[in-house]
């Protein structure tokens, strides 16, 4: 089912307000984006930015910008498994602050993304959704969302996908409001960072039927 604009904010608004706002928080936090870089630089080498293939709006798939916070592996290759060993100090803390994240403010300009919207996840994971979780990507991925002020990395995926949908049927110029406040007080307060023992996420493996 393909997602229908509903009202003046979703069709005429929302899109060029994510524009500004990303413009301003740039000119804004350009300071501390240098700071942080330059830190990635002298902690962890190069490259600065973590660079990954993730999926958007009607499924496209698009580059997303991270600051890097783990050790690079052999061959620039990921291994899950290994994560919390390549995971450094300086990178737990850049992730608790969701410093990490401010470079996808360059994917919201260039409409990748949104600033409210469920989070892009790996490409290797469309295979994997029934059509319900699939729903996701009927709108624009996000830099927040409605899972992450719900626990973010804390709850299950199931849940994830609940939250995802249900903003998908939401897209409120107050809900968006409403998400961004509530997003910068689990920033502050560092909430669902990651679950215990765990360094990222776990992988979403699919669903049993």
């Amino acid at each position: 089912m393909k997602h229908k604009k509903y009202g003046i904010y979703e069709k005429f608004i929302k899109r060029p307000q994510d524009f500004l706002c990303a413009l301003f928080a740039l000119i804004v936090l350009s300071p501390l984006l240098l700071i942080v870089a330059i830190l990635v630089r002298v902690k962890l080498g190069e490259p600065v930015l973590f660079v990954q293939e993730r999926v958007g709006l009607n499924g496209k798939i698009f580059k997303l910008y991270k600051f890097r916070t783990m050790l690079a592996t052999k061959e620039g290759t990921s291994d899950i498994a290994n994560d919390a060993a390549r995971m450094t100090p300086f990178g737990k803390k850049l992730r608790s602050l969701s410093l990490d994240e401010l470079p996808q403010l360059i994917n919201i300009l260039k409409g990748d993304m949104s600033v409210v919207g469920p989070r892009p996840l790996l490409v290797s994971y469309l295979p994997r959704y029934n059509t319900f979780q699939a729903r996701r990507h009927e709108v624009r991925a996000g830099f927040t969302g409605l899972a992450q002020i719900h626990g973010r990395n804390n709850i299950s995926w199931k849940e994830k996908f609940e939250w995802d949908v249900k903003y998908v049927d939401h897209v409120t110029f107050l809900g968006d409001w409403k998400i961004i406040f509530l997003t910068v007080i689990a920033v502050l307060k560092k909430d669902g960072v990651s679950r215990d023992g765990e360094a990222t996420t776990t992988e979403f493996m699919g669903n049993e039927e």
